[in-house]
């Protein structure tokens, strides 16, 4: 650790913000070049960046929050709703994955022993910076802290036996990768989104063609439930899943955010 710039009891308007961890301890920072300060407070308070910082290379990034529920958009484009052979949805469908499924970059996505197909499925998210609920769609962005890359990794032949399978499909330990670090200041609906699987891309697609706007998903889920601070809001995948196997890299890379990288095992 060193001693960079004074410390800063400030929101920047555009910022690289994650969690981390250095030796036995977790933190959280802001990542500024090669380098990350910490951060004293939550992210959705009036926090500090401190003078203490450390070369990224030094430390373990984490996933983005600590959320109480992970949402998730199912079909949000029409190219992967004809691949699956789904049925384009006339209002935002969602679901829920548990907080346990989640793991930050360059850790292992783990699939299960009895699992048939394990597939990547690449997605932008967005973190919850306040509590919302009941709030007009015009409003609704300025409840997001950040965005960040997310992998909704899902077992789909559960799926493709029956829907009822899938909170179980979804809902794996490390079904659900984040990061690599949350960016403040960016349109979410006029993003590139790539994923690759060993190098190759897989799926390409731009925000700009989801079914349901950023501003529509949070509005539909807050109609129904409340959305607090570190939540995770997924917005859905595009077309080119495909399976992963023991061995394997997958890469979201997102523009304007990065890239989120994991490697795959068996259980």
């Amino acid at each position: 650790m060193r001693r960079g710039i004074p410390s800063i009891r400030c929101k920047e308007s555009k910022m690289k913000l994650t969690r981390f961890r250095h030796g036995a301890f977790e933190f959280n920072g802001a990542i500024r070049g090669e380098e990350i300060a910490v951060i004293e407070g939550e992210f959705w308070e009036d926090f500090r960046v401190t003078d203490a910082v450390y070369p990224l290379k030094q430390v373990k990034l984490l996933p983005v929050s600590i959320p109480s529920k992970i949402v998730c958009i199912g079909l949000n484009y029409l190219k992967h709703i004809e691949e699956v052979g789904a049925t384009q949805l006339a209002a935002a469908h969602f679901f829920l994955k548990p907080p346990t499924c989640l793991i930050g970059p360059e850790e292992a996505i783990v699939i299960p022993k009895h699992a048939e197909r394990v597939d990547y499925e690449g997605e932008l998210a967005m973190v919850i910076g306040k509590p919302m609920k009941d709030v007009p769609e015009k409003d609704a962005l300025s409840y997001v802290l950040g965005y960040t890359c997310f992998n909704d990794v899902t077992e789909r032949a559960l799926v493709g036996k029956s829907m009822s399978y899938l909170t179980e499909a979804k809902g794996y330990d490390t079904f659900g990768a984040v990061g690599p670090w949350m960016e403040t200041d960016l349109d979410p609906d006029s993003l590139d989104i790539k994923t690759f699987l060993n190098g190759k891309m897989m799926q390409r697609d731009n925000t700009a063609n989801c079914l349901f706007s950023a501003s529509q998903v949070l509005f539909a889920i807050a109609r129904c439930m409340t959305l607090l601070p570190g939540d995770i809001v997924s917005t859905g995948t595009p077309k080119g899943i495909a399976a992963m196997k023991a061995g394997d890299i997958v890469e979201v890379e997102i523009g304007g955010i990065g890239k989120l990288r994991n490697h795959v095992r068996s259980a």
